[in-house]
Order: C-alpha cells, then structure tokens, then sequence
C-alpha cells in the first residue's frame, strides 16, 4: 500500500502551512520563557496561602505561606532587604554589625562621661 505524499494534491507540508501564533520554531520556547522570567522579575510576584487544620472547630495548626519572587532591585523598591544585614550572605554585613558594635560601645562611653559630669559638685 502506497500512502499519499502530503505535498501531492493540495496537501499541506510544514513549509507551506500558514504559520500559526503559537509556532515560533525550536528556539522561539525559550525566547518566551525568558521574556515572562524576565517580566515576573521586574513587576514582582507574590503567592500566598493559609493551611490550617481544626478538630471539631479547634484549630490545631496554622501554617502562613507567603512567597516573593522579584530582581534585587524590585526588592529594595519594595524595602526588602533582608540578605544585605545576613552575615552569611553579605560581607557588608559583618562589617556593618562591627560598626554597631562600635557605635554602642562609643555611646555607652559618652553617656557614663555624662553622669560623671552630673554627680561632679557645681563651683
């Protein structure tokens, strides 16, 4: 049994089929990926979720999920910031965990020279 060549008689080959909006060839997928990965980082989305589990209307267990995916700088737009303050994440933030350190040793200082100036007896 032969079988018909799609070329033949009016059929359709991939070639000559009009192109569809959805068929942008073996490339075109990860275009598309990362033209939505890249437009989810810069707008920002946020999932959130509860699950609770109750036994006769007595809530046993609440669970809040909330989950954000955003670029760096949409993050900071929004004042999340968390990962420039975390030791092991950012050597900035050691230093600046020194810096308080030395700040609050500094004031303590200052504030003791103060009460020592108020206990001294006025001339």
């Amino acid at each position: 049994m032969t079988h018909p060549d799609p070329s033949a008689a009016g059929g359709l080959t991939r070639a000559s089929r009009l192109p569809s909006p959805y068929d942008h060839g073996p490339g075109a997928q990860s275009a598309n990926l990362a033209d939505i990965l890249e437009r989810v980082l810069d707008k920002g989305v946020v999932i959130a979720g509860d699950i609770r589990i109750n036994l006769l209307d007595i809530e046993l267990l609440t669970i809040k999920l909330r989950l954000l995916v955003a670029s760096v700088d949409k993050a900071k737009e929004m004042g999340i910031d968390w990962w420039e303050h975390d030791p092991s994440l950012s050597s900035r933030a050691g230093r600046t965990e020194r810096s308080l350190a030395d700040e609050n040793e500094r004031l303590r200082a200052e504030i003791a020279a103060l009460k020592a100036a108020d206990r001294r007896p006025e001339p």
